[in-house]
């Protein structure tokens, strides 16, 4: 792979919102929903595919204070861990798309038992830089697939 120099601006828009992906891991696992909210623009986009790509949303929500009761459905969880791996972004001035692959862990209890729900994430993202801050504009979240299973002592 052929790398170019960037400038000193584009190298911080790149970390920027590079934090932005995993301030939103944070927050998720940390149960701060108006945190992770104010991650997104207020006229923000956010659709979830449980299905996977190529199906309709199961989830569609337009405008930041529809995120809240969305993040809060976490704390069901006992505890959660989310993982970010690769990730791309092209850069347009004051905008930018990417996307993200994350592997995230939700333990729960069931049947007398504790358990894992493994979700294979893969998030394709719009961003806008809003007074110096880069933000989500819209998030699509794809379950690519997931796996439950019985926790280990």
């Amino acid at each position: 792979m052929e790398h170019t120099a960037i400038s000193p601006e584009e190298a911080a828009d790149r970390l920027a919102i590079r934090e932005l992906v995993d301030a939103y891991a944070h927050c998720a696992d940390r149960r701060d929903a108006e945190g992770q909210k104010a991650l997104f623009t207020e006229d923000t986009h956010f659709l979830v595919y449980m299905n996977g790509v190529g199906t309709e949303p199961t989830e569609d929500l337009h405008r930041s204070e529809q995120l809240t009761p969305v993040f809060a459905a976490l704390k069901r969880y006992e505890v959660t861990m989310h993982f970010n791996g690769q990730s791309t972004v092209s850069l347009d001035g004051e905008r930018a798309t990417g996307e993200t692959y994350c592997i995230a862990h939700h333990v729960f209890s069931a049947d007398g038992e504790r358990k894992i729900m493994l979700a294979y994430l893969r998030y394709r993202d719009s961003f806008v830089k809003q007074g110096g801050t880069w933000l989500f504009s819209e998030r699509n979240l794809y379950l690519e697939f997931s796996d439950t299973r019985a926790l280990g002592v």
